[in-house]
C-alpha cells in the first residue's frame, strides 16, 4: 500500500511539475528587476529551456515550474506567480494575435559571457580606480562570467564565449587621455608600466599597436557570430583606433614619438561599426578623444537627462525589441568619459535603439558585422550620474529596478534566443 500511494503521488507530483509554469513578470510589479534575468540565466545554465514575453508586462519570462526554479525565486528575492499550462497557452494566445505588439522568443541556452578588463593589480590591491558597470549588474545578478584581456584575446580565446563586454577601455593607446590630471598618479603610472609590458611581451613596439591587433581580433570575432557589447570610452576609441589603422595618432607621451599632424585626413571611416566623418582631438592633453562624443557643451541639468527608448514591432524586428525592453521608455541619462553620441556621426543604417532628440544625441545603437552582432552604449554608470575616478562603486541593493541597467542585462540574455526566430 505505501509503494502504490508514493506512485500516486509521485505521478501527481509530475503532472503538477509538468503543468504548470512560473511567470516572472517585468513591469512595475516586480520587485527586482536586475536579478530577474539571473534567475533566468540560472534556469538556462540548469538545461531549462524559458521563454521571453517580449513587451508582455515589461518583458517577463517564463519557464517551467519545477520546485528548485521556485525555491530560487524566493531566495534571489524576485516576484513570480505559478500559472497553470492553460493559462500559460492563453497568454501564448493573446500574444499571438497579430494586432498586438508582443512576441514570444524561446531561450535554449545560457551564453558563455567574457568581459575584456586587465587584471592590472599591485599587491593585491586594484589599481584601476573605476568600477564596470556590466561586472557590477552581472555579480548582483550572479550571472558567471570569465575575464579575459589582450592576450587571450590575440590567443584567439574568444571563440569558446558567445558574448563579448567592452567598458572602459582606451583601444587608442592613450591611456584614456587622463595624462593631464593623473599622469604623476601611482595608478596611472603602474597601469602604463604594465600596458607596455603586456605589449612588449605580445610582440609590439607600442601600445597602440597591440591595441589595435586586439581591436581586429574582436572584429574578426564579430564577424564570426560573436555577440560584443560594449560602454564608456570602449565605443568610440574602438572606432578610432579601427579607423586610425597605420597613422600615428599618439603623441610623444603616450607612445614616445609625435603624432601625425595630418591624421584627421587619413581615417577610414570604412573600418568602423558605428560612426563616421568625425574628427579626432589632437590636443594630448585634453580629456577626449574626437567629436564624436557629447559629453561637453550638455547644456540640461542632471534632474532633467533622460533619454527615450524606441519601440519596435515584436514580431518584425525581435531583436532591437529584445534589446530595449523595460518597464518604461524614458530612462535616466547618465554620463561618462563618453557618455552619447553625437547623431551626425553615426552611420546611416545603424540602429538606433534611444536617443536624446532635444540634444541631438543618440545613447544606445545596434549593428551587424558579418555573422555577429553588436551594440554601443553611451555613459558610465546607469546609477551614477557623473561616475569619477577614485569613487565608490553603485550599490545595486539600493538600484534592483534601474531602467539603465535593464538595457545591459537585455544584452547579456539576447544570444540565447532562437537563432531561427532572429532576423539577422
Amino acid at each position: 500500500m505505501r509503494k502504490i500511494l508514493f506512485g500516486i503521488f509521485f505521478l501527481a507530483f509530475q503532472t503538477w511539475a509538468h503543468s504548470a509554469y512560473i511567470l516572472v513578470p517585468m513591469d512595475e510589479s516586480q520587485k527586482n528587476h536586475l536579478k530577474a534575468y539571473g534567475i533566468t540565466y540560472w534556469v538556462l545554465s540548469n538545461g531549462a529551456e524559458a521563454y521571453w514575453l517580449l513587451n508582455y508586462q515589461g518583458g517577463s519570462f517564463a519557464f517551467r515550474s519545477i520546485p528548485s526554479f521556485e525555491a530560487e525565486c524566493k531566495t534571489r528575492g524576485v516576484s513570480y506567480k505559478v500559472i497553470s499550462d492553460g493559462e500559460f497557452a492563453n497568454i501564448r494566445q493573446e500574444i499571438s494575435n497579430p494586432e498586438v505588439n508582443e512576441e514570444v522568443m524561446k531561450l535554449e541556452k545560457a551564453p558563455k559571457i567574457c568581459v575584456y578588463t586587465p587584471d592590472f593589480n599591485d599587491q593585491g590591491e586594484k589599481i584601476q580606480p573605476w568600477d564596470d558597470a556590466v561586472t557590477l549588474v552581472l555579480t548582483y545578478a550572479e550571472i558567471p562570467y570569465d575575464v579575459v584581456y589582450d592576450r587571450e584575446v590575440l590567443e584567439d580565446k574568444l571563440a569558446e564565449y558567445d558574448w563579448l563586454h567592452l567598458h572602459h577601455e582606451d583601444f587608442t593607446g592613450q591611456y584614456g587621455k587622463f595624462y593631464a590630471s593623473y599622469h604623476t598618479a601611482a595608478w596611472y603610472k603602474i597601469m602604463e608600466e604594465k600596458s607596455e609590458a603586456l605589449a612588449h611581451s605580445l610582440g609590439f613596439d607600442k601600445v597602440s599597436q597591440c591595441k589595435l591587433a586586439v581591436a581586429k581580433k574582436i572584429k574578426e570575432y564579430v564577424g564570426g557570430g560573436g555577440f560584443m557589447f560594449a560602454m564608456c570610452s570602449a565605443t568610440d576609441s574602438y572606432d578610432i583606433a579601427l579607423s586610425a589603422e597605420g597613422v600615428d595618432i599618439c603623441a610623444e607621451m603616450y607612445d614616445g614619438d609625435g603624432a601625425d599632424p595630418n591624421m584627421n585626413s587619413k581615417l577610414a571611416f570604412d573600418k568602423c561599426f558605428a560612426f563616421h566623418d568625425f574628427q579626432l582631438v589632437t590636443n594630448p592633453y585634453e580629456y577626449e578623444f574626437s567629436n564624436i562624443d557629447n559629453t561637453y557643451g550638455r547644456n540640461i541639468q542632471a534632474e532633467n537627462d533622460y533619454f527615450t527608448l524606441f519601440d519596435f514591432s515584436a514580431k518584425w524586428d525581435p531583436v532591437p525589441t529584445m534589446l530595449t525592453q523595460n518597464h518604461t521608455r524614458t530612462v535616466k541619462g547618465f554620463m561618462g568619459q563618453t557618455t552619447a553620441f553625437k547623431k551626425q556621426f553615426v552611420k546611416p543604417g545603424i540602429l538606433v535603439m534611444g536617443e536624446t532628440p532635444a540634444l541631438n544625441e543618440v545613447r544606445y545603437v545596434h549593428g551587424e558585422f558579418g555573422y555577429g552582432q553588436w551594440t554601443f552604449y553611451g555613459g558610465h554608470d546607469p546609477e551614477d550620474y557623473q561616475h569619477r575616478v577614485n569613487d565608490p562603486p553603485t550599490d545595486l541593493d539600493l538600484h534592483p529596478n534601474s531602467p539603465g541597467y535593464r538595457l545591459i542585462l537585455n544584452n547579456i540574455l539576447f544570444p540565447a534566443a532562437k537563432k531561427k526566430q532572429r532576423k539577422t
